[in-house]
């Protein structure tokens, strides 16, 4: 037989098994989960596939606990790399180099992660080195400092992209003075006057296992990893007093139109997301919601895309998204167009969100963006990576495996009836939230039209 021909027969087999396991349903592999007296939440999952292991953990240490000093738990969450107490930064990089592994730590607004890949037969290595990164790190001052240097000339480089800023003034706007506002970089003013002395302070309040979780995915036996995360997480000292979490305070969403025109002189096209109050991550109806939204601007055919990008030629694309959060969430729409076509890409946006309401959707479409969000669905736990984030995210927004298990139960459940009330009720037909970037002179009166205009300057 041809290699051609053995090659489409094996394409052939591939896409009957998929078929057979979309038919089937995706069931979430068994896992473990138990608690150390310290309150850390571990989870373990075998897969024996590849001998890799994927480790997540998960702290609430993120932006919301930044307050008066913006882009303080990044800079935290950062800095842990920088050395430890047994490690030194060079050391530590030099030990995760030579064994082709790797480990990442980052903030968001509500936690700080750390993620991590490495061959099976260096888990006792690298679970040792991931111990001392959350558990001892030394905060040098000299690090310190390049770190923050580093920070602040991305911050200054960002002046430069409106699509990497308009995020941020985005949710002040939207969030007003809850943390859910808070910008997870900081700014210039804020990371400046940081010092090590505050990352140490950030530290030691909120670096602690009572309500942190790790998860491990990969080729290992449960036991054994069980026995060797309690020997090495156990002395990890339980704070004495419950964090408060900020983000628990009540959000009082703008009642009426506003406008935040972002001046920036040099731009040549106007950047903007049209929003207001979206969902929690652990709404019940996000499944339901997360078909409507691939329909209406969730992916390339969309809604949204066909009218802005192909019926009119606004934009080379549009697009919807719910953002979602423990306690709150925002719905986006957002694109961008030439200076001179600002006026007609807003209105045009407004346009179609309206059509949403006013037509709602018919039975062919639904049932596309069923086949489509399906279709998407397993291949987003995959992998170790995938499932170990997975894990971590169950714990932190609280949902169990029968979201997973009844994904698809759940999407193909959606009727007509359901979804139309799913548009009434979770996307905005008012109190919107307009952030527009461009050239402030030539938009100005274009703003006006949407609302009480405040301006900034991009610069500042």
């Amino acid at each position: 037989m041809k290699p051609i021909a053995q090659r489409l027969i094996i394409i052939g087999l591939f896409f009957l098994t998929s078929l057979n396991i979309s038919a089937q349903g995706y069931k979430l592999p068994e896992y473990t989960s138990f608690k150390l007296p310290n309150g850390l939440t571990v989870y373990l999952m075998e897969q024996h596939d590849v001998p890799v292991i994927s480790v997540s953990a998960v702290l609430p240490a993120g932006a919301i606990y930044d307050y008066d000093k913006a882009g303080l738990a990044l800079l935290t969450a950062k800095a842990l790399k920088h050395g430890t107490k047994n490690f030194s930064k060079l050391k530590l990089d030099e030990e995760i180099d030579f064994i082709g592994a790797n480990i990442n730590t980052d903030a968001t607004k509500e936690f700080v992660s750390l993620s991590s890949k490495f061959a099976a037969k260096d888990y006792d290595k690298m679970l040792t080195i991931i111990k001392e990164i959350l558990l001892n790190p030394v905060f040098e001052v000299e690090e310190f400092q390049k770190e923050k240097s580093r920070l602040l000339v991305g911050l200054e480089q960002q002046k430069e992209s409106p699509r990497a800023v308009i995020g941020t003034y985005f949710d002040k706007l939207l969030y007003g003075n809850h943390v859910y506002g808070n910008a997870i970089q900081g700014n210039i003013s804020s990371v400046g006057k940081l010092t090590v002395e505050d990352i140490k302070s950030f530290y030691k309040t909120n670096y602690t296992p009572n309500q942190a979780v790790i998860s491990l995915v990969g080729d290992f036996s449960t036991k054994e990893m069980k026995r060797k995360l309690t020997a090495l997480f156990s002395n990890w000292k339980k704070s004495e007093n419950e964090i408060e979490n900020p983000a628990l305070k009540n959000i009082v969403y703008p009642s009426n139109n506003k406008v935040l025109l972002v001046n920036k002189e040099d731009a040549k096209e106007t950047t903007f997301y049209i929003g207001s109050s979206g969902i929690s991550r652990n709404n019940p109806d996000f499944v339901a919601i997360e078909v409507i939204n691939t329909l209406f601007g969730g992916q390339f055919t969309s809604m949204l895309n066909d009218e802005l990008r192909v019926n009119t030629g606004l934009t080379y694309g549009a697009g919807s998204k719910f953002n979602t959060l423990k306690n709150g969430g925002s719905f986006v729409i957002s694109t961008f167009t030439a200076t001179k076509s600002t006026e007609p890409a807003i209105d045009k946006s407004l346009e179609v969100l309206n059509k949403l309401h006013t037509n709602g959707i018919d039975e062919k479409s639904l049932s596309s963006a069923k086949n489509y969000v399906k279709g998407q669905f397993p291949p987003r736990y995959e992998t170790t990576n995938q499932l170990a984030n997975l894990l971590t995210q169950m714990f932190w927004y609280q949902f169990d495996a029968t979201f997973i298990e009844n994904f698809e139960k759940n999407v193909d459940s959606l009727d007509l009836a359901k979804a139309n009330q799913i548009i009434a009720q979770y996307f905005p037909k008012n109190n919107f939230q307009f952030v527009l970037v461009g050239k402030a002179a030539d938009i100005k009166n274009i703003a006006e039209k949407y609302g009480v205009v405040t301006e900034v300057n991009i610069k500042d």
